[in-house]
């Protein structure tokens, strides 16, 4: 496999190739040849597929320690995925070795050099976690990959949904799980329609974190409530009972932490041993929407809020599968349910890149090569619409929001009844009821 590179004085990168080689890939007849039709005009680079060799494209979640939850779902849907798309123009699609994002900032970005060294990865699933996305994004979008996330919810990585592009987007970004907008202001209206004047805010900093507490204390404070504190935890601190006596000396009616396993596991166990917790209203977020921290007696009792995952019999419109079928492939071959929040979204993204790819490519005449146009990639991804997933209809809008985008919020009352409160859906919302 070939990529091709020009040199500038201050250093590599992929850029417009010669013309001679953009009037090969142009959908014009040269010398009697005329190649496929296919998307793109070389401006990002070309990608040579020899023969006997595969397309290479890479997967970025959290594969290891406390949140290895998160990408064992999303691995897996993506191996699902792959298999039943099957070549592309008689090439194979190899995954390579997974990459960690370690949901650090440092992960995502010891993930992108790695593969942006391998040079010719034609596209990326990933990162699970928006902290990784935000270092690795710049990265991978700059060697002209596209990055195509499952799990990134910060409104930072695309914008505010008003037209204002987020401090963290690069073209060549795209997520199929929704924005964080969506996810907040839906916490607040629920609470608020609950009757909740007052709430307390815990998150750890991270963009993911701070975009959803920014978000639902925004939107909250707009209908009339109070927000008596915001507090930064650290995700490395065990002990949250300072932070909590805090919280509880100002009497919130409610208190909110959309923030990862384990630390929403110290914030329920300390908060049910002190007092002025007992009659608080618990809301938390996707991070939490995990098989480990509802599975905790102190969980019940909570509202959780993530992506709509009734995904009823929607189907993959291109390669057939429906949400029913993989749920049962994952019990035959990965021996359970999906203990993440994000594997049909994995399954979404990963179709969504191999479709781009199909359309971007040809074969050459003569030489049987497969010649990837990047920028061809992009231009498929800019202009999806109406695309039918597991997930719902995704189309992407022009910072690369792609997701159906419905968010609900879960009563959690059975911590021995999991999938009982995956189900138990007290309120939705959507794009559309903002």
């Amino acid at each position: 496999m070939r990529v091709r590179w020009v040199d500038t004085p201050m250093k590599s990168r992929l850029v417009a190739v010669p013309l001679l080689i953009v009037l090969l890939v142009a959908p014009a007849c040269t010398d009697g040849n005329e190649a496929d039709p296919h998307l793109g005009d070389g401006s990002l680079g070309l990608i040579e597929v020899l023969n006997g060799q595969q397309i290479q494209v890479r997967a970025f979640y959290t594969n290891g320690g406390d949140l290895s939850l998160f990408g064992n779902s999303a691995e897996q849907a993506i191996v699902f995925a792959i298999e039943d798309y099957g070549p592309i123009k008689d090439r194979e699609v190899n995954l390579g070795a997974a990459l960690d994002d370690t949901c650090t900032s440092e992960g995502g970005l010891a993930g992108a050099q790695v593969i942006v060294a391998q040079g010719d990865v034609a596209g990326v699933i990933g990162t699970n976690c928006s902290i990784a996305a935000a270092e690795a994004s710049p990265l991978l979008t700059k060697a002209g990959m596209v990055l195509i996330s499952p799990g990134n919810t910060a409104p930072s990585l695309t914008s505010d949904l008003a037209g204002n592009e987020g401090i963290d987007h690069f073209p060549g970004y795209y997520r199929t799980a929704h924005n964080d907008l969506i996810q907040g202001e839906s916490v607040a209206h629920f609470l608020y329609g609950e009757g909740v004047m007052t709430a307390a805010v815990v998150h750890d900093g991270g963009p993911y974190t701070m975009g959803l507490a920014t978000a639902f204390s925004n939107a909250f404070a707009e209908h009339g409530g109070t927000i008596t504190g915001t507090w930064e935890v650290d995700r490395e601190d065990e002990d949250l009972v300072p932070v909590l006596t805090e919280i509880a000396a100002g009497e919130p009616e409610a208190l909110f932490f959309p923030i990862f396993w384990p630390t929403g596991r110290y914030l329920v166990e300390q908060a049910a041993e002190l007092p002025g917790f007992s009659e608080m209203v618990f809301a938390t977020a996707d991070g939490l929407l995990n098989d480990d921290f509802l599975s905790l007696p102190q969980s019940e009792g909570t509202y959780v809020s993530g992506p709509d995952s009734r995904f009823g019999d929607n189907t993959n419109q291109t390669t057939g599968q429906s949400a029913p079928s993989l749920r049962a492939r994952y019990v035959e071959t990965a021996e359970g349910s999906p203990t993440g929040t994000y594997w049909g979204h994995a399954y979404d993204a990963t179709v969504m890149l191999l479709d781009a790819i199909s359309a971007a490519s040809y074969v050459r005449s003569e030489d049987g090569a497969l010649v990837i146009d990047r920028a061809g990639i992009r231009e498929y991804l800019d202009n999806l619409s109406g695309f039918q997933g597991i997930t719902g209809v995704l189309s992407c809008d022009e910072f690369g929001d792609c997701g159906a985008s419905r968010v609900v919020i879960h009563e959690h009352l059975d911590a021995n009844d999991i999938e009982a409160t995956r189900q138990s859906v007290v309120y939705e919302a959507g794009p559309g009821d903002r």
